[in-house]
């Protein structure tokens, strides 16, 4: 899935998307030495991390201007034209986490986005919005894309139909629909059937790539055989019919079975153990979203028996944590050489507020 899509020379990247108003990019948002601090009273490390923010902030603005102005004319956009937006946004972050480690004074109110104060200036969330604004356009769907007028309610519905295909029962079933759809969340925010804005490899409902597609597509196939559902099945063999020649994809009910199927549908089988081992259903979640970031290492430490003290250290892994908003802001936590499993969950804080929506949105439809 697109969460693997690691761009080497972009190692501290994040999954995290936000909201951001047309005419914050314009909108000055000052970071200077408080009266009651002078410029004179700091340290120069000080004012060196004031100066990086600043900078940070405005090469954000400057971006969100250009990729505005761009869609406004209607020019063409560049190849993966969320790709510096993004690294912006990533930059202008880890500028702030830089400066409140060496100026803790400069650690503000909550914001919006539940994002921690050391790590995010409430101050910036109209450029935030207007980031969200400006990724919406690029990523909408095409035109012919297959919409279904229930999308989170299928979710649900092919996550439970899947792990009682699986074998588990009633009870666990309904931990793999709500799991289903906080992936649904992590992946694009509830939006169905988007592309990507910094791929070109991944698109859909679950961000899969053409080989992850085909490879759940033959796992359905055989999964399908012991659900004992007539209505669900019936609902498929429409969307299939439907399809016709559209790239799988885009249809929104394929898309989410053929991504259960491929990379969830066997760890299912494990939910009855990571309940018991995580009983938080936010952390939960976070371990599902993980089999999309780090599949190798996350299948490991579940097999080591004591999941959340599994350490990774290998570079490589880490990078694709940062990749994914983990350990991705400040260079004190983009130096961290390794982690557990458990530091790894604490870190995805950008991921609560989806997993939030999400388990929200499913309480919502099984009361129905």
């Amino acid at each position: 899935m697109r969460r693997r899509d690691f761009i080497k020379t972009f190692i501290a990247t994040a999954a995290g998307w936000w909201s951001l108003t047309a005419d914050a990019q314009t909108r000055p948002v000052p970071l200077r030495a408080s009266p009651a601090q002078p410029a004179a009273a700091l340290t120069q490390a000080q004012l060196d991390a004031l100066e990086a923010y600043d900078n940070a902030l405005n090469q954000f603005k400057s971006i969100l201007s250009e990729r505005r102005a761009q869609i406004s004319s209607h020019q063409s956009l560049p190849n993966l034209p969320g790709q510096a937006l993004y690294l912006a946004r990533v930059n202008v972050m880890s500028a702030y986490k830089d400066l409140t480690d060496v100026l803790p004074s400069k650690i503000g109110r909550d914001n919006k986005f539940g994002n921690p104060p050391a790590y995010f200036d409430a101050d910036i969330e109209p450029l935030i919005d207007e980031y969200r604004k400006l990724f919406d356009i690029m990523e909408a769907p095409p035109a012919n894309a297959q919409n279904s007028d229930s999308p989170f309610k299928d979710v649900v519905d092919l996550g439970i139909a899947i792990a009682r295909g699986k074998g588990l029962d009633a009870a666990n079933a309904e931990v793999a629909g709500r799991i289903s759809l906080g992936l649904f969340f992590a992946e694009t925010d509830g939006r169905q059937n988007i592309g990507n804005a910094r791929s070109n490899t991944y698109k859909g409902s679950l961000q899969t790539g053409p080989s992850e597609g085909r490879t759940g597509r033959r796992k359905w196939a055989e999964i399908k055989k012991s659900i004992r559902s007539p209505g669900l099945i019936a609902r498929d063999e429409r969307e299939e019919a439907r399809l016709g020649n559209l790239d799988p994809r885009y249809n929104h009910w394929i898309a989410v079975r053929d991504g259960l199927a491929n990379a969830h549908a066997d760890l299912f089988l494990q939910i009855p153990a990571i309940v018991r081992t995580l009983p938080d259903p936010i952390d939960q979640m976070k371990l599902f979203e993980l089999i999309q970031i780090i599949p190798s290492p996350t299948r490991a430490a579940l097999r080591s028996g004591s999941f959340v003290d599994y350490r990774i250290s290998e570079p490589r892994i880490m990078g694709y944590l940062r990749n994914n908003s983990i350990f991705a802001y400040g260079r004190a936590d983009r130096a961290k050489a390794s982690a557990t499993f458990r530091e790894v969950l604490d870190a995805m804080w950008l991921f609560n507020r989806k997993f939030e929506r999400a388990q929200a949105e499913f309480n919502r439809i099984r009361a129905q």
